[in-house]
């Protein structure tokens, strides 16, 4: 898997993970591990990771990571927003939720990357061709750490965003650090995996995360999603442990 994900580019690996994934959902189903999303059930998840490989991460039927489960956990138990009429920008749409968002029927739901075949709109994050307040809901889950200017996609995500929505920005999130590891000049390939996690990432954030948002206008806020589940639960959807969900509310 470490193999693939660093041999192949992120496009072909979408193309071809859609083409499979019948067939693993049919080869790993089981009892052991279940897939909040859609509710199916596996005897395995696969291992997952650019540099360390964490077992039990990736779920062989919808794709999703452990991030994905445990956001669609608090959409789904925490929140009315799946149930509710909704306009929703989805930034480079994970195929974990792709399917599932598209076919809300209350949800006015917008896709958009660059390069992603799941795209409806092909747009910059930092230029975004939509109109000032114009959704309420944003999702754009580990993008930003491959944006070199993050404070004008965080301005841009803010703009198009209704007064009263929210955001959802999920990072590679170091929670024992105060500040944000970036370093602009580094291009060096094994050493952006070593340092930031990932051969295209430039930064790997800390806590002043929160700050970033701030200082765009977003009133940010990290939620411990696992402390609100029982430890049954975190175990049969393989939740991470301890992870913190970051949102962003524009008053």
């Amino acid at each position: 898997m470490k193999w693939l994900l660093n041999l192949f580019p992120r496009t072909l690996l979408i193309q071809t993970s859609i083409l499979l994934r019948p067939f693993l959902r049919w080869y790993y189903k089981g009892t052991r591990f279940t897939d909040p999303i859609d509710g199916s059930q596996y005897r395995k998840f696969l291992p997952y990771g650019y540099e360390k490989t964490r077992p039990n991460a990736l779920c062989p039927g919808t794709l999703s990571l452990e991030r994905h489960r445990l956001l669609w956990v608090y959409l789904d138990q925490f929140t009315n927003l799946l149930t509710e009429a909704k306009t929703v920008l989805h930034v480079a749409p994970e195929q974990a939720f792709y399917r599932k968002f598209k076919t809300l029927p209350q949800w006015d739901y917008t896709t958009t990357d660059l390069e992603s075949p799941l795209a409806d709109v092909k747009a910059d994050l930092c230029d975004l061709p939509f109109e000032n307040e114009q959704f309420d809901v944003v999702f754009c889950n580990h993008v930003l750490e491959h944006i070199p200017d993050d404070h004008k996609a965080l301005q841009e995500l803010y703009r198009i965003l209704k007064k009263g929505g929210i955001a959802f920005l999920q990072v590679p999130l170091n929670q024992q650090s105060e500040q944000t590891e970036e370093d602009p000049l580094l291009t060096d390939r094994h050493e952006r995996i070593r340092r930031f996690g990932q051969y295209d990432h430039v930064r790997y954030y800390g806590k002043d995360f929160s700050q970033r948002l701030e200082k765009v206008g977003f009133t940010a806020e990290y939620i411990d999603v696992g402390a609100k589940l029982s430890p049954e639960l975190i175990q049969r959807y393989a939740l991470p442990h301890g992870e913190w969900l970051p949102i962003g509310r524009k008053a």
